[in-house]
């Protein structure tokens, strides 16, 4: 197996921490709004779930990402050698993999709330985008 440099990891944290931030933000500006529109259907309380959850997630990566980029930052005030941030970079890689899978499944449910074929468009949507974002990841 190739061994990854603490620079491309340095990198890679970085932007995994500046996306997870963004869609972190995202997904708690769709809580808000659920909140503040005061609908208590079953589709908005799994529309608002799910929107926690996806917050969730991405805030956990943010964390875990950012330990990854502290560790393998030049001048890191402790030695350290990749199995040292083995822990924070898996779990910083899950979670937002599955944020953006909540990400996904929130917006094909959005359309739901309005009616059943705009439901039925954005659920083909977000079956294209996880075929494609899985497609990508192969």
């Amino acid at each position: 197996m190739t061994e990854v440099s603490f620079e491309y990891w340095n990198v890679l944290a970085k932007q995994t921490v500046t996306i997870s931030s963004l869609l972190g933000g995202f997904s708690i500006a769709v809580i808000a709004n659920i909140l503040v529109a005061d609908i208590n259907t079953r589709l908005s309380n799994t529309i608002l779930t799910i929107s926690i959850l996806a917050a969730c997630l991405f805030l956990i990566s943010v964390f875990a990402m950012t330990t990854v980029f502290f560790n393998t930052t030049a001048g890191y005030p402790v030695e350290v050698v990749e199995s040292d941030f083995r822990t924070p970079r898996l779990i910083g890689t899950s979670t937002f993999f599955l944020g953006v899978f909540s990400l996904i499944i929130m917006i094909s449910l959005a359309g739901w709330t309005k009616s059943i074929k705009m439901g039925w468009v954005t659920t083909i949507i977000g079956i294209l985008t996880l075929i494609l974002v899985v497609f990508v990841l192969i």
